[in-house]
């Protein structure tokens, strides 16, 4: 009986220094991933990488990783030619099989969403254009243009839309013209306006743009999603 309870005591220190060294391994894992994700045509304040699965250890033996989860914040990337900041992307990658040397990595499928504040619309946004939420999953943009050498200010409702994979379009639903001939053309040069959303990791398209009282809430989707280069 004592040699019996001497193995199972050797059985679970030796289970806890197994998943003692798997915990210290993925979080070393972690900290490397973070420092080596790359993002095309942009920059992120900070990166945050989350394996999942257990145990860690045998996924790394195998270059391939159930999930793994992304938090990119405060990216800074361009729309129109305008740089732009997104607050936040968090992104879900599946089935991640890294590449020869660790030196990449690529999922097969992910999921995520971006985050776009209004603030940060308006600073990416033409001088004199204010982007605000209009209520009803609406934005209000105000813009100002010139009448007869008078600056004019206008408010319009508008309605935000995926125009495609990587752009997103802002139409005013409509603008008072006040009888003016030409006046509502000239609003729209300023309240309507598309841009691209570029930086997302290789693969990541836009999927459906969604207005909140905070901001945009950006629907991400892809396959064959590149984490580096």
């Amino acid at each position: 009986m004592r040699a019996l309870r001497i193995l199972l005591v050797l059985l679970v220190v030796v289970g806890a220094l197994f998943v003692a060294a798997d915990r210290l391994a993925l979080h070393f894992a972690e900290s490397e991933a973070e420092d080596r994700v790359r993002i095309s045509g942009g920059s992120a304040g900070t990166t945050e990488i989350s394996i999942k699965g257990f145990p860690f250890l045998t996924q790394l033996a195998a270059s391939e990783f159930d999930r793994v989860d992304v938090t990119l914040k405060d990216m800074k990337t361009e729309a129109a030619g305008r740089a732009i900041r997104v607050g936040e992307v968090r992104a879900q990658l599946h089935d991640v099989k890294l590449g020869s040397g660790y030196s990449s990595a690529t999922a097969a499928r992910a999921t995520g969403t971006a985050v776009v504040s209004y603030a940060d619309l308006t600073a990416a946004a033409e001088d004199g254009v204010t982007v605000a939420y209009g209520g009803d999953g609406k934005v209000k943009v105000t813009g100002t243009v010139e009448i007869l050498g008078r600056p004019i200010s206008r408010s319009v409702v508008s309605t935000v839309t995926r125009a495609d994979a990587h752009t997103i379009k802002v139409r005013a639903d409509e603008v008072p013209g006040e009888g003016i001939p030409g006046v509502e053309q000239l609003v729209r040069t300023k309240t309507d306006f598309e841009g691209d959303i570029d930086g997302l990791p290789k693969g990541l398209e836009l999927q459906k743009v969604q207005v909140t009282e905070s901001g945009l809430e950006i629907a991400l989707d892809g396959s064959d999603v590149s984490l580096t280069g």
